[in-house]
């Protein structure tokens, strides 16, 4: 059943409406409904469990997650930020990650044995994730050897991947990015192949959004400098001229949120709201990348905000959960929704409090439910991928 339609609270004057766009790119239903709040008597009993549980219990919250689950939360942050939380709590026999699987399985790799990465709902995955099969990959780099090219290619997938994904750029000496150090580890990757200025390449997965963002914002390069793969295409619907031409082979993926946010969202507020400043996620589409008047990771959307002066006002291209949440913790500055829609990231919605107390209670009888392993040899290989990311420069490496 359809939760009922939830008006925005005065401090939050987002440009809220309600609507349904299931565009090819954005694939997502806005029914205009937001979650219903739970029954307030499990709020009462994921107390007591967490209680129960003590020490022993760790329990982490993305920012995209629901208030309802996030009061719970030990720590709060994006994914990789996250995973390095839990693996800096090895007195914790329990990590509750409040999340999606992608970001279970890398916390399951930097956590010990002894330590039980737990995913509240198995169901909870992430579309952008599930767009980079691992045999699908596998074929793509077979591809790429049959265009003369995996010599001077060195793969590099976003965080928001699986572990099968992180350790295929491992044992083909590739890393891994967040949203953040993305420019970092692009030009890590070239300089692995020549150098920008030679004719090394880069396989980007799973976003391409992120990928050419970074590539033509950041990095000099040119729209013509980059192509889509499409796993579902021959030769991913290039020709092998085209793929040995190119400088950024980016994979047909994207995140079903962010891709939402289109040029008509910008024109709209910057006519009804024309002093706001108009912030987006690079993984965004380029042309609202390019209109936009700040792009930033999610940890940077969040500082941005709680940096500027009270007054203000943000247009803000990312999850839901999170804009209305900066929302209601700064009613000195006026908070919009970029879209004209209402819309959350649905998989990671999931994670409600129903699912939270049942795993808590089972961990207090003693049943380990839902727990997530990533087999030896992916973590192996998944954890080089993470290491070469761990040893680049910083800027904010945590930060997706």
């Amino acid at each position: 059943m359809t939760a009922p339609f939830v008006e925005p609270k005065p401090s939050a004057l987002m440009l809220l409406g309600r609507g349904k766009d299931a565009g090819s790119e954005r694939g997502v239903d806005c029914p205009g409904g937001l979650p219903a709040p739970s029954d307030p008597d499990l709020v009462e009993r994921a107390a007591t469990a967490k209680a129960a549980l003590g020490s022993r219990v760790f329990i982490l919250g993305h920012h995209y997650q629901r208030d309802e689950v996030i009061q719970f939360a030990d720590t709060t942050g994006d994914s990789f930020k996250l995973a390095r939380e839990a693996a800096a709590r090895p007195e914790a026999e329990y990590i509750v990650f409040c999340g999606v699987h992608f970001m279970a399985e890398s916390a399951d790799i930097l956590t010990s044995d002894s330590q039980a990465v737990i995913l509240p709902d198995m169901a909870a995955g992430c579309s952008m994730a599930d767009m980079a099969d691992i045999g699908q990959v596998e074929q793509a780099w077979e591809d790429l050897a049959t265009a003369g090219i995996t010599d001077r290619t060195v793969p590099v997938t976003y965080m928001n991947s699986t572990a099968a994904i992180k350790a295929f750029c491992g044992r083909n000496g590739g890393t891994v990015c967040t949203s953040s150090n993305a420019e970092t580890a692009l030009r890590w990757a070239f300089d692995q192949v020549g150098g920008l200025g030679g004719d090394g390449k880069v396989l980007f997965l799973p976003d391409q959004h992120l990928g050419r963002n970074t590539a033509v914002l950041t990095l000099g390069m040119t729209l013509d400098d980059c192509v889509v793969y499409d796993p579902k295409k021959p030769l991913g619907g290039n020709s092998p001229e085209a793929l040995a031409a190119a400088r950024m082979i980016l994979w047909k993926g994207h995140c079903s949120v962010h891709a939402r946010f289109r040029l008509e969202n910008i024109e709209r507020v910057r006519a009804e709201v024309p002093d706001a400043r108009i912030i987006v996620h690079p993984e965004c589409v380029h042309d609202v990348a390019l209109a936009a008047d700040e792009i930033a990771s999610t940890e940077g959307i969040i500082k941005a905000v709680e940096a500027s002066p009270s007054g203000s006002a943000w247009a803000i291209g990312t999850e839901l959960n999170l804009v209305r949440r900066l929302a209601d913790a700064h009613p000195d500055k006026r908070i919009h929704f970029l879209d004209d829609t209402v819309c959350f990231c649905a998989t990671m919605n999931k994670i409600d409090l129903p699912h939270l107390v049942w795993a808590l209670e089972s961990l207090v009888s003693g049943d380990i439910v839902n727990r997530i392993v990533v087999d030896e040899d992916t973590t192996l290989w998944a954890k080089v991928a993470l290491d070469k990311m761990l040893a680049l420069p910083s800027e904010a490496a945590s930060h997706d």
